[in-house]
This record gives C-alpha cells, sequence and structure tokens, in this order.
C-alpha cells in the first residue's frame, strides 16, 4: 500500500488537457518501446504487393489477390506465435456471405485472427484491436485494377500484426485479439461476423480498437501537416440502450459518458502517458460524415469501441484508380504513408491495450446514492471479479468538461466526496499495486 500511495495522487486538469500522470510500468514502456516503423513499413508494402486485395478478388493465387493477401498474414500471425510459448494461437474466422450489397453472389470470406489467451483462467475479459486487409479503387465492385490500399487500411493491418509480434512474448491476465478483417469496403461483413460470432459464444469483450487510415499526415485541400495528432471517435448514446437506460441517461446527464466515450478517454489518457509527441482528439461522434468502420458491428452488439483514424485524410489517395491529373498523382501508394507517424499511433494502441489487459477487471454495480438531498456525493460499488485490485480511484470533472480532472484513491468499496453529484460527473476504475487501471464506470442512481 505505501508503494501504491506515492503514486496514486488526486491529479487536476489544466486548459483542454486531460489529466495525465508521470509514472510509467517499466515493461509496457519496454513493449512500446519495440514497436518498429521499419517493420510496419515491411507488412504494408508487403501487402500493397498482392496488387489488389479486394473482398471479391482472386483466392487461388499464390502472389496476387485477398487470398494470397489473408494466407501471407496468417502465416506472419504464425510466425509471431512460435514466441508465445503455445498462448498465441492463430485462426481463420471463414464464413459465407449471401449475395447482397455489393457482393454479386454467395462469397466464402476469412478474417484472420490472432488470439493471445489471458493467463488469468477465471478472467474471461477480452480485448480486440483490428485493422481491415481488405482494398478498392474508385469502383466498389473492380476487383481487377491495383487496388494499393496502403493507408487505407494496410496501415491499420499492421498496427495489428506489429503488436501482435511484439506482445506475444508477454503474458497478460486477459485475453488479446489481434484481428486482420475483410470485407470492410464491401459493407463491413468480416468485422459483423466477429461481432455476431462475440455475443453468440458469449465473449466477454471489454474494449474493441479498430484502426482504419491512421497512416497518412498531409490534409488534401487543406495543406495541413500534421504527424502529431490522431483522432479517436466514439459513439455517445450506445446502439443498444433500451428505453429504460435512456431515461435514466436523461435523469442524469449521462449522454456524454457512454462505454464507449470511457473508453476513449481512457484512450487518450493512457497513449499520451507513453508515447511523445502524439496528441489523442476526441470526436464525440460514431464516425466521419457519409463513412463507416468496423467498429460499428461491435458497437451495435453492444460492446465499447472505437475508431482511430488520421487527423487529416488526402481523398486524393482514398478509393481512387491510379493516374495523375493535373500534375497531381491519385492512389493509395506505399510512398505517401508516414511510417512514423504509424508507429506513434500502434504504440498508442498498445499501451492501452497493455494497460487494460494487464489491470484488474472494472467494479461492479457503480452507483451514486440519491436518497436524500445533500450538497456531498456519496458512492457505492462492488468488487469485480476475479484478481482483487489494490484500490479504486474515484474520477470526477465538472459537467462541461471533456476529460476527467481529479483521481481520489479509496481502498474500500464506498466513499463520499464533499462535492455535490448536482455540479461535477463522477466514475470509478479498479487498480492494481503497479498503477494499471481498468475502463472508468459511470454510476448509476440508487437509493
Amino acid at each position: 500500500m505505501k508503494r501504491i500511495s506515492l503514486f496514486i495522487i488526486s491529479v487536476i486538469t489544466i486548459s483542454a488537457s486531460a489529466q495525465t500522470t508521470v509514472k510509467q510500468d517499466a515493461g509496457i514502456k519496454q513493449m512500446v518501446d519495440e514497436v518498429s516503423s521499419k517493420n510496419i513499413e515491411a507488412i504494408v508494402r508487403k501487402l500493397v504487393s498482392f496488387k489488389t486485395r479486394h473482398t471479391l478478388s482472386d483466392t487461388v493465387s499464390k502472389t496476387e489477390g485477398v487470398g494470397a493477401a489473408r494466407n501471407w498474414i496468417k502465416a506472419e500471425y504464425e510466425r509471431y506465435a512460435a514466441a508465445s510459448n503455445g498462448r498465441m494461437k492463430v485462426q481463420f474466422d471463414e464464413f459465407i456471405q449471401p449475395k447482397g450489397n455489393r457482393v454479386d453472389k454467395p462469397t466464402p470470406m476469412k478474417n484472420v485472427l490472432a488470439i493471445l489467451k489471458g493467463t488469468d483462467t477465471a478472467d474471461k475479459r477480452v480485448y480486440i484491436i483490428s485493422g481491415h486487409y481488405d482494398s478498392r479503387v474508385r469502383d466498389v465492385m473492380d476487383v481487377k485494377s491495383f487496388a494499393p490500399g496502403a493507408v487505407d487500411d494496410a496501415s491499420g493491418t499492421a498496427v495489428s500484426m506489429e503488436l501482435a509480434r511484439v506482445m506475444a512474448k508477454r503474458s497478460f491476465p486477459a485475453t488479446i485479439i489481434f484481428m486482420a478483417v475483410v470485407g470492410e469496403e464491401q459493407g463491413l461483413y468480416g468485422s459483423t461476423n466477429v461481432a455476431k460470432r462475440a455475443k453468440a459464444e458469449g465473449w466477454q469483450i471489454d474494449a474493441m480498437l479498430n484502426n482504419d487510415i491512421v497512416g497518412n499526415t498531409y490534409g488534401m485541400e487543406t495543406g495541413l501537416k500534421d504527424n502529431r495528432s490522431v483522432r479517436v471517435f466514439s459513439e455517445g448514446v450506445p446502439a443498444v440502450e433500451t428505453e429504460r437506460q435512456a431515461s435514466v441517461r436523461n435523469s442524469v446527464g449521462g449522454e456524454n459518458d457512454s462505454p464507449a466515450r470511457e473508453l476513449a478517454r481512457y484512450t487518450k489518457e493512457i497513449a499520451e502517458r507513453y508515447v511523445e509527441q502524439l496528441d489523442v482528439k476526441l470526436i464525440y461522434r460514431r464516425d466521419r460524415y457519409l463513412r463507416g468502420g468496423d467498429h460499428i458491428p461491435f458497437s451495435q452488439q453492444g460492446y465499447a469501441a472505437i475508431r482511430i483514424t488520421e487527423m487529416n485524410e488526402d481523398f486524393n489517395r482514398q478509393h481512387q484508380d491510379m493516374r495523375q491529373e493535373n500534375g497531381v498523382d491519385y492512389g493509395d501508394l506505399p510512398d505517401f504513408a508516414d511510417y512514423d507517424y504509424i508507429q506513434k499511433v500502434a504504440r498508442m494502441n498498445l499501451s492501452t491495450l497493455a494497460n487494460l489487459a494487464l489491470a484488474p477487471a472494472a467494479p461492479q454495480n457503480v452507483g451514486v446514492i440519491t436518497s436524500g438531498l445533500t450538497n456531498k456525493t456519496q458512492l457505492k460499488w462492488d468488487a469485480p471479479k476475479g484478481k482483487a485490485p489494490a484500490g479504486y480511484y474515484v474520477l470526477m470533472r465538472e459537467t462541461i468538461s471533456p476529460y476527467w480532472e481529479k483521481k481520489f484513491y479509496v481502498t474500500g468499496t464506498t466513499t463520499t466526496l464533499g462535492y455535490s453529484k448536482d455540479n461535477y460527473l463522477f466514475a470509478v476504475q479498479a487498480v492494481d499495486a503497479e498503477g494499471h487501471e481498468s475502463l472508468p464506470v459511470f454510476p448509476k442512481p440508487v437509493r
């Protein structure tokens, strides 16, 4: 306890920055440092070498098309798994996509999953990181043209694969799944299959991190160059919210405290703790205008899921036929990706996943007591299942603040604060002796 008391203090934010701490876990920092921009670039260029990874393209060739790409991804995951002492298992997640929107006939499809099993058999938590390995040009049904897809989304696939390489050598109490999914460009089909499978099989997914378009630092039209900022999109009102849950949310002002928003805030805090020269920008919407991503099917199944995307997109690259017009190059080629930037994004993902997978599970039944009128706030909760935490953080912020502003450390499962619940928002997270924090849980009114 003495050790943790030195680490845990009340932290107050300044300006528009999220609260941060200076203490880092040495093991996580070592993993963060191992993430290699050269490895990421090699993965991206290899994926581009398959000419097209269109979901409906060739599955027979060993050198071109979606089939060759997925076989290579699986082989790479298996190579990484050799260092896991049997804890990482690699599999195809196979399914038949019926004829429908952007699929002209029933089509066998395969996601690639590398599952790093948690060491605690009583801990059923699952954390997922994903990128989509399919690519396209302007015509979404063009299966023949060169569709390099370097940034969209070999970059996100490379993040998932590089993290698998680094993390396979380590042990975590919870399970981490490194995914490369197919069918995103045709309609989020690959991620939809995994999300529905997870729901049917009862996977306890605590968080899903979707990396899609994370390799460009130049903003087309605006001319902005930004290799420091990255966006995190998160839904506010949960897609599966019931009428009763909506009533509670309306009564407590919890529209900005969905599980996805708590995951987004957590990602910002942890990533900026471990990754230098990185500003995580929280975007309070599910995704960009006219766009969607592989986090959405997980949100629709009730899981906390976020999308991680570069700050400024170059639309001369995305979904373009390879060409040059009026001296402007079009097409998603690997020479235009920023691999040092992708490295930052990968390190951001790793620090978040590692902290979550090492932390205790989140507290249960978190409630704010509303049985009487008072200018104080009384909170109570139950200990999480599994490994007992060393203690808990009670988080607090003003209702207009996007980030948690103060942390109070307590060792029991109830506390009373001299701040009014009418004026502030609160949450509770579990923490172990090394300072690994669970996701925050927003309280419900209880009597």
